[in-house]
Order: C-alpha cells, then sequence, then structure tokens
C-alpha cells in the first residue's frame, strides 16, 4: 500500500495535488496520508479537522489521519467522525491510548498507533493489541523531507514477527524519507503501507511516482 503525504504537497490546491495521485492502476494511492501538527507536539503547524473535513468531501481515496498533537484523547474522535478511514496518534502524547483506540473505533475508522524513532516497541505490546495499524516513524515528526533512519526497521521486524504468528493483528506502516531506494529496506524488514511525501509531490508526475515506488516494494517482498 502506498499512501502519499500531503505534507509535500501544494497547500495552495490541496484537492487537485490528491487528484493527481486518485487515478486506475498502480499510480492510484491506497490512502492519503493527512500531517496534523499543532505547534506543540512538534514544533510545525499544518492543518486541522476544517481542512479534512473539506478533503473527505472533495476525494473517496481514504484519509490517513495521522495527529502529531497534545491532547488526542480528546481529538481524535473528531476526525473518525468525519469520515477519516484511519486516525492515528502518538504513544507519547496519550494520557490513556487503550481507550482512545475504542473511542476511534466507535466513531467508525481504523486506529492507529505511532511511536517515535526512540520509542521502544516492547513498551507497548499490549496495548497494540487495541490498534489496527502501526505507525513506525522512521524520522524525528514533524518536518517533511528529513532522511531515512534505519535503524527504527529492528522494530519494523518485530512487529512484522508478530503480526505473521498471530500475537498482533495490524497493518504495519512506516513514515519518514520513504523513496525509491528506502522503501526497498523497508518492505524486505515487513511494512505493508509505505507514507511517500517528496518522492511523489516532488516528481513530475506523481502518478507515476507511486506506480514506481508499488513496484519496488514488490520486487522487495518477493525476493
Amino acid at each position: 500500500m502506498i499512501a502519499p503525504s500531503i505534507l509535500s504537497a501544494d497547500f495552495a490546491s490541496l484537492g487537485t495535488e490528491i487528484d493527481a495521485v486518485a487515478g486506475a492502476g498502480d499510480g492510484r494511492a491506497d490512502w492519503v496520508h493527512v500531517d496534523v501538527m499543532d505547534g506543540h507536539f512538534v514544533p510545525n503547524l499544518t492543518i486541522g479537522l476544517p481542512v479534512v473535513e473539506s478533503l473527505l468531501k472533495r476525494t473517496d481515496l481514504p484519509l490517513d489521519c495521522h495527529l502529531m498533537i497534545e491532547d488526542p484523547d480528546r481529538w481524535a474522535p473528531g476526525y473518525a467522525e468525519a469520515g477519516a478511514h484511519n486516525v492515528t496518534v502518538h504513544v507519547e502524547a496519550a494520557r490513556d491510548p487503550v481507550m482512545i483506540a475504542k473511542d476511534i473505533r466507535a466513531a467508525g475508522a481504523k486506529a492507529g498507533l505511532s511511536i517515535k524513532p526512540n520509542t521502544p516497541l516492547e513498551d507497548h505490546l499490549d496495548t497494540l493489541r487495541h490498534y489496527d495499524t502501526l505507525l513506525v516513524m522512521s524520522v524525528e515528526p514533524g518536518f517533511g523531507g528529513q532522511s531515512f533512519i534505519p535503524e527504527v526497521l529492528d522494530k519494523v521486524r518485530t512487529a512484522r514477527r508478530l503480526v505473521d504468528t498471530g500475537h498482533l493483528t495490524l497493518v504495519v506502516e512506516i513514515d519518514g524519507g520513504i523513496n525509491t531506494d528506502t522503501i526497498e529496506q523497508a518492505a524486505e524488514a515487513g511494512v505493508d503501507c509505505f507514507v511517500a511525501g517528496s518522492a511523489v509531490y516532488g516528481a513530475d508526475d506523481p502518478a507515476r511516482a507511486v506506480a514506481a515506488l508499488r513496484e519496488r516494494a514488490r520486487a522487495a517482498r518477493t525476493r
């Protein structure tokens, strides 16, 4: 699965930018990744619920909302109620991550849990039993265009083993520094869904970039 991140898109033309990856075939995105930042949990400010609500009216692609915000316990259910497909919160910001997962699911969305590069996965395995998605950050959250941190792939491998053995039931997602080179490493480690920002929206043809990323990931997983 390829989830282009609109953090790297033209914010003045978000609808058009999403349309560019909403066609048919391998160039069609599986999800659209929406980075919500509040300027507190991370040192950057992007968009919030009103923009997400507008995007939901514009596209039929599933929105994957990644909340890099303080107090996700309060705000996350609203994104699910609006119609987001997947709503991801950070374990480092959540007061009660198990209850957040229940609230997101009750509101109609999949629940995702994200961990920063330096956050140990093992501390949160019991919590992950309540989630549908694990988002492993392969850069420090807050800004696009950063370099991939390969050390996080150990967490991906651990999560993949737990999914494959039936101990967890979730999508393993990765976000940060994903391009045609790093996607192969991530795919080999066991990632299911790849968030790519500048690798898609920095290309002349975003749909062709999505197709190229997909092909690299497929090839790596079949080795």
